[in-house]
């Protein structure tokens, strides 16, 4: 049944509800009204019956829906708590839903309210998008994606995009601006989000001030829609490629210098760049590639030594709308990747593939503005290309998979030619086989992993590749289960590969649900990672690490899944973890003042980073080189570790009874 029908349904089921709240006397009229928001609850999952629920909340209002609730008196509601209200559930965020709707009305001046006016309706609502960043562009933090259903992110997801469509952006032009920035700065594999961002706000603003934000703004948008002034005066595609028909050499190498630039700038790639690199490979114009990639001097030898190759990849996988995958194979080759033999086949065979129905269904779900013109395999090949130039721009989207994108993003950086091989298992067969304790592991023979409904918001790899790794990985945690130590130890290097360290510590006793030996734990991990305190030796491959995820406050959470990347020195001289977080939305508060950062402090594009002890302190289990460490544990000083033991029993740690008898590590 589609979300027509089933707003109709709702409608109805409302507004049979709605007068009987009109008709309730005084004793019923509260019990009327929770019937009534049930109904309001239904109809907010759709843009058609938030649109519904508009057009009735100044009657609504009037006729008491808030009275006796702490939303009765609009002039004393306070934005920052909007966001509290909203993860609590039904039926306050359904409440606070209402709330919103009721401002949205009188800022547009549809419905009047004694208490606050047009201007003051307004100012709300803005300060409010501002506090629900992550709702307004759909990108829940860890700790809402934990802690709501997934029922209430969509209604609270549908009502900001409600409240978005329908109001001006002037107030919120910084927040905006720097948004985007956070998301583009990560180099992320799906840019959506991003894109959504800046179509919306060259759909409602003009951008003629020139205000930081409004220039950056403005900025951004002329990345996707005005690369160039030639594609600013033809800003659909026929009309651009038309003009590069006809131009000459001269306008053409403009063109790919020019726009080349652009793309690097952050990392997005426009329709017009599609257009002339397409244009300049057809007219066997070498020479000219490097400019329109912006490469360094390693990826303009590697596009001159490979260029028969990698030109037809691109004439077969891009197009206007596949271009983000230019900047994977700008980042390809700068990497060298097309030197590796493996690496070469391994892309080869994917252009020769019949993908499996199921995946071709599967690909074509997960693009949101497909084109006729464009082969779910072509989307496939550009999704790939994008992960082994961007291994750190890969992303779990919505779902509780930080394992599964941390392989795929350990398997881009240190084992392609695998990575590429799974693709083309997962996309022929529908199937990934795996070996585990000397048995064989089938996803499509295996029960359900965490994946309840997968969030399509992914790229196309992951798409076909997470479901059957969620799988595999599920089946190798419950064989490794009920053992003393923690299941990890032995699933991390089967599902992984063998560069993953044999030593393996975790603080997290399983069988008390208890924390044993923090400090003993601690000196560890500082000997294993810590280049003031193990003698300088620097990370040689990602260390997959378990640690805590706290709330704001906090509060434990649950566990996760990133991997450490390096330890260094950030500019400012302060000892920073930098670590991939599957998760990683630029916006996180773990509490304690820990805050991870995702630019300004060393980080390359797609790391977070953390003061090194304040990472320590969320960290539950990591693996080790066991012939290393025992050199250096004791030299750890005793007042960093009471730093971190501080961090952690006052947050994650009061969830459990600590053992603080020594243990052999």
């Amino acid at each position: 049944m589609n979300s027509t029908t089933l707003t109709e349904r709702s409608r109805d089921n409302f507004q049979d509800s709605y007068q009987d709240f009109l008709g309730a006397t005084s004793l019923t009229k509260a019990d009327k009204a929770g019937k009534l928001v049930s109904q309001v609850d239904a109809l907010s999952l759709t843009p058609e019956g938030l649109e519904y629920l508009y057009e009735k909340i100044g009657e609504m209002d009037e006729a008491g829906i808030f009275t006796d609730t702490p939303w009765n008196e609009p002039d004393r509601l306070v934005p920052t708590l909007v966001k509290g209200t909203l993860k609590a559930g039904h039926p306050n965020s359904t409440f606070e839903a209402l709330s919103e709707l009721r401002m949205l009305s009188v800022a547009r001046g549809d419905s009047t309210s004694s208490r606050v006016d047009a201007g003051e309706a307004a100012a709300f609502l803005e300060e409010v998008f501002v506090h629900n960043l992550e709702f307004v562009f759909q990108e829940p933090t860890e700790e809402a994606r934990m802690s709501m259903s997934e029922r209430e992110q969509k209604k609270v997801q549908s009502l900001f995009a409600f409240l978005l469509q329908h109001s001006r952006l002037e107030g919120i032009k910084e927040k905006l601006a720097e948004e985007i920035t956070i998301v583009c700065e990560q180099r992320p594999v799906v840019t959506r989000p991003a894109r959504e961002i800046i179509r919306l706000v060259r759909q409602k603003e003009e951008l003629t001030d020139d205000s930081d934000s409004g220039k950056l703004l403005r900025t951004y948008v002329e990345e996707l829609y005005a690369p160039s002034d030639k594609a600013g005066q033809y800003p659909d595609v026929p009309g651009y490629e038309a003009y590069l028909n006809q131009a000459s050499d001269e306008e053409l190498s403009k063109e790919a210098q020019i726009i080349g630039e652009k793309m690097r700038s952050h990392g997005l790639v426009s329709n017009h760049h599609a257009s002339l690199l397409l244009r300049l490979i057809a007219l066997g114009k070498d020479q000219l590639i490097p400019l329109a990639l912006r490469l360094n001097d390693t990826g303009e030898a590697e596009w001159f030594r490979h260029h028969k190759f990698v030109g037809k990849l691109i004439q077969e996988v891009v197009h206007p709308s596949n271009a983000q995958c230019i900047y994977g194979f700008a980042k390809m080759l700068e990497k060298g990747l097309f030197s590796r033999q493996a690496v070469r086949a391994g892309l080869d065979n994917m252009r020769r593939v019949r993908l499996h129905s199921k995946t071709k269904a599967a690909i074509i779900q997960s693009i949101e503005e497909k084109h006729a013109e464009v082969s779910a395999l072509q989307y496939l090949i550009g999704a790939l290309i994008r992960i082994l130039g961007q291994p750190l721009g890969v992303g779990q989207g919505n779902n509780p998979t930080c394992q599964s994108a941390r392989g795929i993003s350990m398997w881009s950086q240190h084992a392609p030619a695998k990575l590429i091989n799974l693709v083309m298992n997962a996309a022929t067969q529908d199937n990934l086989a795996y070996r585990f304790e000397g048995q064989e592991l089938e996803s499509s023979l295996l029960g359900k992993g965490l994946v309840e409904k997968l969030d399509y918001n992914l790229d196309a790899v992951s798409v076909i590749l997470v479901p059957k790794l969620d799988k595999i990985y599920n089946e190798m945690m419950r064989l490794a289960s009920g053992r003393v130590e923690d299941p990890h130890k032995w699933v991390n290097p089967a599902l992984y590969g063998q560069w993953i360290q044999v030593g393996f510590a975790s603080v997290y006793n399983y069988m008390l649900n208890a924390i044993h030996d923090f400090k003993g734990f601690q000196r560890v991990f500082y000997a294993a990672c810590h280049p003031q305190y193990n003698g300088g030796r620097r990370m040689v491959y990602p260390n997959p690490v378990g640690i805590y995820i706290t709330s704001s406050r906090g509060d434990m959470l649950g566990f996760h899944a990133v991997s450490l990347l390096r330890v260094r020195r950030d500019p400012q001289g302060v000892t920073r973890a930098y670590f991939l977080n599957p998760n990683n939305e630029g916006r996180q508060d773990w509490g304690q003042g820990i805050k991870p950062s995702v630019y300004d402090h060393g980080e390359k594009h797609g790391e977070s980073s953390l003061p090194f002890h304040q990472f320590a302190a969320r960290v539950y289990a990591f693996h080790y080189n066991s012939l290393e460490v025992n050199n250096w544990k004791d030299k750890v000083p005793e007042q960093e570790i009471n730093q971190v033991e501080k961090l952690a029993r006052e947050s994650w740690g009061r969830a459990y009874a600590w053992n603080e008898i020594p243990k052999q590590w």
